[in-house]
């Protein structure tokens, strides 16, 4: 399956060792777009995980697959990343940094705001 949507939150990074040697998982947050917008949670396995991709506001395209696992009667269900591609993101570019602040800018000219 595949999913275009907008990262909004980066969860911390784990980390562990486990038989196979160390394992990495990013989780990330991502928003769908329409008239009802939804929110998930794709978690990122090893390799696949790209810091460079990883930037809030960028638009993501992501293979996904999902998968249901029963413990002690209850369901849980996990949103797994396989590829994921940029549709469209955020550079930060020098002349879009601002040293810009208020205080030093503005005459007091009296006015109360």
């Amino acid at each position: 399956m595949n999913i275009k949507a907008k990262l909004t939150q980066l969860l911390p990074l784990q980390t562990g060792f486990g038989k196979n040697g160390q394992w990495r998982k990013q989780d990330i947050i991502v928003e769908t777009e329409g008239q009802y917008p939804k929110k998930i949670c794709i978690s990122i396995w090893g390799d696949k995980i790209n810091e460079k991709q990883l930037i809030i506001g960028n638009q993501l395209s992501i293979d996904f697959e999902l998968e249901s696992r029963e413990f002690n009667g209850k369901w849980y269900t996990d949103v797994k990343a396989g590829k994921i591609d940029l549709v469209d993101n955020i550079i930060v570019t020098e002349s879009m940094k601002s040293d810009f602040t208020p205080e030093e800018n503005y005459e007091d000219d009296g006015l109360p705001f």
